[in-house]
């Protein structure tokens, strides 16, 4: 932040989000060549660590990412690609930030299959290093799983537990999901992978917490809420979990011991949540549910009776 020149492309990077309205298309940055280049140095490095260190899921979507969204050396993806990719595989739409939020408002974001995304690169300096998320974090670390459903359900889902949650249970919600969104393990294949969006972005720290050295213990939100959380060196302690499955039901089970005026359902349809006050709301929902279930049975049984097979979500 002593570089005037980088503060001056930054201020640039703040009017480009503080004057996005959202539905609009995101604007298109035209990265300069040094920012290219420090994209390029992280992801080259990174891409050689993958194949061994993350996990199955997230090397599953990386092929297609390349494919639709431009990810290469030589190229930092736009968000709006991102963000179109994401809505046609999980859902999610992606929102450019300024920088830091308060965990109360990126996790609301979740809520709604949001994802706040920067658009700035590290300083050129120190390329495999940075104290706060940029665009490198952002695409390397989070889009890459956030294009796995079960994966973005997940996030989803501690966002709706913040919502009308204290200040005091929003910032265990938000520990929590520092220690798995951001630098979680899973066991696959019994090998430890990461799946955290912190340890895919940073090649010393993914090394580091798949290594004898690091400390790991299983996740549980109990415990976990109440652990530091460290962004100026590596994490103290890491938690796995056996998959995102057990992660999220660890996580619902939480959720169930947080005092909130109200329960809450995310309407698909609507991009809007719901919230259950009262019975006749709960039975609404129940009701729409029934629909969408018998809807689906009756396409799946004309499907077989006239011999259909059923086509896949739309890919983009």
């Amino acid at each position: 932040f002593k570089d005037n020149v980088y503060r001056q492309r930054r201020k640039y990077f703040v009017e480009v989000a503080m004057n996005y309205k959202f539905g609009q298309p995101i604007p298109r940055i035209e990265y300069t060549e040094e920012e290219v280049r420090t994209w390029g140095v992280v992801f080259r490095e990174l891409s050689k660590l993958y194949p061994t260190h993350a996990c199955c899921e997230y090397l599953k979507n990386w092929p297609l990412l390349t494919k639709h969204c431009g990810y290469r050396e030589d190229n930092i993806p736009q968000l709006q690609d991102v963000s179109t990719f994401l809505r046609e595989r999980s859902g999610f739409t992606v929102r450019p930030v300024a920088g830091y939020l308060s965990p109360r408002d990126f996790l609301a974001g979740l809520a709604y299959r949001v994802f706040n995304c920067t658009q700035y690169v590290r300083h050129s300096t120190d390329p495999l290093y940075t104290p706060e998320p940029d665009t490198c974090h952002e695409l390397l670390g989070h889009v890459p799983l956030l294009a796995d459903p079960k994966f973005a359900q997940f996030s989803q889902e501690i966002g709706l537990a913040s919502l009308g949650a204290s200040d005091e249970d929003v910032q265990k919600l938000a520990t929590c999901y520092f220690f798995t969104i951001e630098f979680g393990l899973c066991k696959q294949d019994g090998q430890l992978r990461a799946y955290g969006a912190g340890l895919l972005s940073s090649i010393g720290e993914l090394q580091h917490a798949l290594s004898e050295k690091a400390c790991v213990k299983t996740f549980d939100p109990k415990t976990t809420c109440f652990q530091e959380c460290i962004i100026t060196s590596f994490q103290e302690v890491y938690f796995v979990s056996e998959s995102f499955e057990e992660a999220k039901e660890k996580m619902r089970e939480f959720a169930k011991t947080i005092k909130r005026p109200f329960s809450v359902y995310y309407n698909p349809y609507t991009q809007s949540v719901d919230l259950l006050k009262d019975t006749r709301s709960i039975e609404n929902v129940v009701q729409d549910l029934r629909s969408d279930l018998t809807t689906e049975f009756k396409q799946r049984r004309v499907c077989r009776t006239r011999g259909y097979r059923r086509l896949p979500p739309a890919s983009p």
